[in-house]
């Protein structure tokens, strides 16, 4: 099938998914309002076969290092596959199915799988890496731009709220030190721990509750940017590929699931 752009429908629901551009979901629309920024590097992504930053773009399998190309010098930043072309391998009105072939510069073949399905008040991305030759370490996580403001007369900017274990300490190089801290008041473009499963809410005040959850322990919170607000459900921290690999085996595929739940004001 195509690459071109799906777009999916419920009730007053519409998310717009883009092969053709690393596999985002673009745009979600409920009841007219855009809730993710736009623009070409925008929307939400996918990130594949690492999230975040990997120290020096380096990273080992066993005695192996590899490298990756530094497109945040001086780290490789999240993944390979937004920058890809997917394929659509299946639609319906509410759900699409697409794939990615992992390939150069990741040095490991690999088949990615992500599935978009809209509901009237919920959308659920579930994402997969499966391998049938080598072995090899990955990460999945999503990175949504979340609107700050959905503009309308008298909107205001929105609340995040949530609950956090513990923040992974950041270095000057902003990479986890390998320290816990208790976590601080923002802004923020850091990792935290959230055990029972990542759970965050945002609140634009008088239009629109969402809330972010997922069964990981992991989510970064990036909200420097004037324009949007990032809260991304991930298998492991930055540089995880080196501290806290988690292996993708001809047996066990890597699978991780998130979704966004809303309701009007």
């Amino acid at each position: 099938m195509s690459n071109e752009d799906i777009t999916l429908t419920a009730g007053d629901a519409e998310a717009t998914v883009q092969p053709g551009n690393g596999g985002r979901v673009g745009g979600l629309r409920v009841g007219g309002l855009e809730l993710l920024r736009q623009g070409e590097r925008f929307g939400c992504f996918p990130m594949v076969p690492w999230c975040g930053r990997i120290r020096d773009g380096r990273f080992r399998d066993g005695a192996t290092v590899h490298q990756m190309p530094l497109n945040s010098p001086p780290h490789a930043i999240h993944g390979t596959a937004r920058d890809g072309t997917w394929r659509t391998a299946r639609t319906s009105a509410s759900e699409a199915v697409i794939t990615y072939d992992l390939v150069d510069p990741w040095p490991y073949p690999g088949l990615v799988t992500q599935v978009v399905a809209l509901t009237e008040d919920a959308l659920t991305l579930t994402m997969s890496v499966e391998t049938y030759e080598s072995s090899f370490p990955a990460q999945i996580g999503w990175h949504p731009w979340f609107n700050r403001n959905l503009g309308g007369p008298g909107a205001q900017d929105v609340r995040l709220d949530f609950s956090p274990a513990w923040q992974e300490e950041r270095g000057e190089d902003h990479l986890p030190t390998g320290h816990r801290v208790d976590p601080k008041p923002g802004p923020w473009d850091d990792c935290f721990g959230m055990p029972d499963g990542v759970e965050a809410t945002l609140t634009w005040p008088g239009q629109l509750e969402l809330k972010v959850t997922s069964p990981e322990k992991w989510v970064v919170v990036y909200d420097e940017q004037e324009a949007a607000v990032c809260v991304e459900p991930q298998t492991g921290p930055p540089d995880g590929l080196n501290t806290q690999p988690r292996l993708v085996t001809p047996l066990e595929p890597l699978e991780a699931t998130t979704t966004w739940t809303w309701r009007r004001a």
